[in-house]
């Protein structure tokens, strides 16, 4: 299989096939929580990936909730989302009630694995070239579908509902000497989501969302580092590409949500 054709499975579909999990009575915990957003609120990259929209057990949301055993769990994140995505399907399937939202959006939005693909077979300038149409992207078009995204939520969650947006991580570490793209296309990768989270933080705090940054505990723990979090270009299955494995939703994503719900 070509690193063309691995790259372009990581633009899964859109279509959301929804699931409702909910917790049994003896568990209720009183709150009613519901996991929006795409393939790193979903779980791709860990194992036991089902479903159109790939959700897995090992993901962030799905752990925080067997864990804390709420009321309910709306588990509606899917792999491909992008913002009108969330718009006009997870946000009309959430409970009303939801008093507790988590949400990962924006990065396919910004063109993430088309970024990615040109960096894997393209030189240095047109890898840099791409991640700065990514970045005029972020600054300039992404603000109002965040704004509008985060806007839908808020009118229909429960009044006084925490929110919590989490950042993605930088995926590449770039200290190492050798790894599957140079040093220039990993520095200008990893510069291209921390332009996207910088702007994921602001439009969140305009809302009143809590932002909780997942980077410090991905830090040395990026692709080609000793101890990953996340997956490096995968064969098999080809989605897993440059998104948190199981180590990564456990020590990167989990604790991130936690300490921003506490």
């Amino acid at each position: 299989m070509s690193r063309a054709t691995v790259l372009a499975c990581l633009v899964s579909s859109s279509v959301l096939a929804l699931t409702v999990a909910a917790a049994s009575p003896a568990q209720a915990a009183g709150v009613d929580y519901v996991a929006l957003g795409d393939s790193y609120s979903s779980g791709v990259g860990a194992p036991g990936q089902s479903g159109t929209c790939l959700r897995s057990n090992y993901s962030y949301a799905a752990q925080w909730a067997a864990k804390h055993s709420p009321a309910t769990f709306q588990f509606l994140a899917c792999s491909g989302a992008v913002t009108d995505d969330v718009l006009n399907t997870q946000v009309p399937a959430m409970s009303g009630g939801a008093d507790l939202i988590s949400i990962t959006i924006g990065g396919n939005d910004a063109g993430f694995a088309p970024t990615v693909l040109t960096c894997l077979t393209s030189s240095d300038a047109t890898c840099t070239a791409k991640v700065n149409a990514g970045k005029a992207y972020v600054a300039n078009t992404l603000p109002g579908k965040l704004d509008a995204t985060y806007a839908a939520i808020k009118a229909k969650a429960a009044t006084g509902a925490k929110v919590v947006v989490l950042s993605y991580p930088n995926i590449f570490d770039t200290s190492a000497a050798l790894c599957e793209m140079s040093a220039t296309k990993r520095k200008a990768l990893n510069s291209g989501a921390q332009a996207l989270d910088d702007m994921i933080k602001s439009r969140a705090a305009n809302a009143g969302f809590t932002y909780a940054d997942v980077r410090d505990n991905f830090a040395g723990h990026g692709v080609c580092a000793s101890k990953p979090y996340l997956n490096g270009l995968t064969i098999i299955p080809p989605q897993n590409s440059y998104h948190p494995n199981a180590n990564g939703y456990t020590f990167g994503y989990l604790p991130a949500l936690t300490s921003a719900v506490s």
